[in-house]
């Protein structure tokens, strides 16, 4: 392993936004038994770096087990580095969020939240494939701003699953 590799050849996959996510796992828990700091126990020069490679391995499968962070690196990989904090400036996405927003706030119960969940990992999905559309056809300023609506779609997604853990907290709490 070089530490200077990217992160596809890493964990040895075609570079590209769709991966298989089971073979990402194999890959990363093998590289884990082979470097673990613990089988360098013995040598403390080797164990350092085998620390090093640690981080470095967990570095790489979370950017490519997420596919915002993926889809970022990317770009940054064909020098087209993109900030997931810029604001969005399509009017209809923001005000489709505005609603989704919504919609999230004022869910009753749990199949609101289910049924508002599937709408948003639709979303995720559309724009998934929009991102690889754009970065196939080096598209970069669509890229970017593709890559910055799954951000926000992706943190949507978060809060609903909060919103979905309160309410069985709730729930479950009622029930006794």
């Amino acid at each position: 392993m070089d530490l200077n590799d990217d992160y596809f050849t890493l964990f040895d996959m075609e570079r590209g936004f769709t991966l298989n996510s089971e073979a990402l796992s194999s890959r990363y828990r093998e590289l884990q038994r082979q470097y673990h700091p613990d089988r360098f126990a013995h040598d403390p020069d080797q164990q350092k770096q085998a620390v090093e490679w640690t981080a470095h391995l967990n570095q790489a499968y979370q950017t490519l087990a997420s596919p915002v962070l993926r889809a970022a690196y990317l770009l940054e990989l064909a020098g087209q580095p993109v900030s997931l904090n810029t604001s969005i400036a399509d009017h209809d996405f923001l005000m489709s969020q505005l609603e989704l927003r919504e919609q999230m706030d004022e869910a009753a119960g749990a199949h609101e939240l289910a049924s508002l969940r599937l709408e948003v990992e639709e979303w995720i999905h559309s724009l998934s494939r929009e991102f690889v559309i754009d970065y196939d056809e080096q598209d970069w300023t669509e890229a970017r701003d593709t890559v910055r609506k799954l951000h926000f779609m992706a943190n949507f997604l978060l809060d609903i699953r909060a919103a979905e853990d309160r309410l069985d907290d709730e729930d479950f709490y009622d029930e006794d």
